[in-house]
């Protein structure tokens, strides 16, 4: 499949082109020249970005959208029909995709285009169901910061590159690596990194141990697998053997660990911190990003950089820059003194440890009377099925707790939980938990409820953050509009 992929002068067109992972890969493509349209229901600040750069958006998903052609002058263009890329999240009964197969256009998976990029550097796929954007990033950004300039596709937009792609001039590249469809395993970096090991995606993985084997069959792929111990699923699971090295990071002290940290101090600031390269001492971080599990991206990140030769006082001086990727705890504004803070957190484990960190900045602040208040969007239903019990036992480091209706992301609701019932699963647990049904319902609360010094957590992959914008003062409202 992978050497099917023409990059001589076919045309690529993208189904879905405004999504993340899609318009990364497209940024690339179009970058290095490629001729490259792509089709998506609504525009973004994403697309015109694309746009930007000589690609043809279309809004709608229609057959004709095949024949457009790009919006660029390049004599590579071949004056034949494109080669079409299309992702898990587009439907077999999309009107495109429909018009591809009829007209036997070959129809790639974005995953097998980011595997095909991945065999053509020296590359880094970052794996794991939680950390993959931060550390991803953050490797990215070490890359930069010392000047190897790499070639970037992660899955989120971090002002160092401004966006979620970058095309580098280097043999270096650093990608993202999504396991929700599986697609994980066809990806065969030179190192791959595994930040840990949970169910996250129970619409595709049918149990844990499914998903603990595409791992696997992710780190037999790649030569060298740098791997956080401190996940059970990671440490009993991934081992050195024959196919590949393993490197190891931890903080909870794992013996096996190649890197560790101690003298962890962590604020409202960031955390500071002594690192370790087996026995030797190689100095101290200051990272910008708060909590524990965004210093254990930071050691992924290090133990890759170091792989690579880079000198780590060079590492240090560019940790201390990064600001970490947006809605990634991101401070968006705020609303009668309160801070607004947008993440994607959608999982138990990422509610906890984005909590965590909340926790720590209030009381960094030293700010009497002020509270976390967690708004909660829960996201898909197979996933909030699957895990229920874990979500309503993850809201312990939050005051309050708001939660909104399910967003599906495509997934018809089977009638067996209502957003009510995940509302009083949580409140069993808590003790002040409100239920807003709508973002409109959501808006009006927040308005009357928020207060000076609290925290507001808007946690969701949906489309729970559009309430931030209403909620800022009128002159913050004017500077966020596109």
């Amino acid at each position: 499949m992978l050497n099917s992929l023409d990059f001589s002068g076919r045309s690529f067109h993208f189904i879905g082109i405004g999504g993340i992972g899609m318009s990364a890969l497209a940024y690339v493509l179009a970058q290095q020249g490629q001729c490259v349209s792509g089709s998506d229901i609504r525009p973004s600040a994403i697309t015109k970005r694309l746009e930007g750069l000589g690609v043809r958006v279309l809004l709608g998903h229609r057959p004709e959208n095949l024949f457009a052609a790009p919006q660029v002058s390049s004599d590579t263009c071949a004056e034949v029909l494109p080669q079409v890329i299309s992702s898990s999240a587009i439907d077999v009964n999309n009107p495109e995709y429909r018009a591809a197969q009829a007209l036997k256009l070959p129809i790639f998976h974005r995953s097998d285009l980011l595997a095909a990029l991945i065999q053509q550097h020296e590359s880094v796929a970052v794996a794991g169901t939680h950390g993959k954007t931060t550390t991803s990033s953050l490797i990215a950004h070490l890359l930069v910061k010392t000047g190897l300039d790499p070639t970037v596709i992660v899955g989120g937009e971090v002002s160092t590159w401004g966006g979620n792609a970058r095309l580098g001039q280097s043999r270096y590249l650093v990608a993202e690596a999504d396991e929700s469809d599986g697609s994980l395993v066809k990806l065969a970096p030179r190192v791959g990194v595994v930040t840990n090991i949970e169910l996250d995606h129970p619409d595709h993985f049918h149990n844990l141990e499914q998903v603990i084997e595409t791992f696997e069959t992710f780190a037999r792929r790649c030569p060298t697998v740098i791997a956080g111990l401190d996940c059970p699923n990671v440490r009993q699971n991934l081992k050195s053997n024959q196919s590949y090295e393993l490197i190891g990071y931890s903080l909870d002290g794992q013996m096996d660990a190649h890197y560790r940290a101690d003298q962890v101090c962590y604020g409202a600031e960031g955390t500071l911190a002594r690192i370790w390269e087996g026995d030797t001492v190689l100095g101290e971080i200051h990272l910008r990003l708060l909590g524990r599990h965004n210093l254990s991206n930071a050691l992924a990140a290090i133990a890759v950089a170091r792989h690579w030769g880079l000198a780590f006082d060079a590492i240090a001086q560019a940790v201390t820059s990064f600001d970490g990727a947006r809605r990634r705890f991101e401070l968006r504004g705020k609303h009668n003194g309160a801070l607004l803070i947008d993440d994607y957190a959608h999982h138990p484990s990422e509610i906890r440890a984005t909590l965590s960190a909340a926790r720590l900045a209030v009381a960094a602040a030293s700010r009497q009377g002020a509270r976390v208040v967690a708004i909660f969007q829960p996201h898909r239903y197979s996933r909030i099925s699957a895990l229920l019990s874990e979500f309503s036992q993850a809201f312990t480091d939050a005051d309050v707790v708001v939660v909104t209706d399910i967003y599906a992301a495509g997934e018809a609701d089977p009638g067996t939980l209502t957003s009510q019932q995940v509302a009083e699963a949580i409140a069993a647990a808590h003790s002040e938990v409100y239920y807003q049904p709508s973002l409109d319902q959501v808006q009006s609360f927040l308005e009357r409820f928020l207060a000076v010094g609290d925290l507001a957590l808007f946690l969701a992959a949906g489309n729970l953050n559009q309430v931030i914008p209403q909620l800022l003062t009128p002159e913050l409202q004017e500077a966020v509009r596109p």
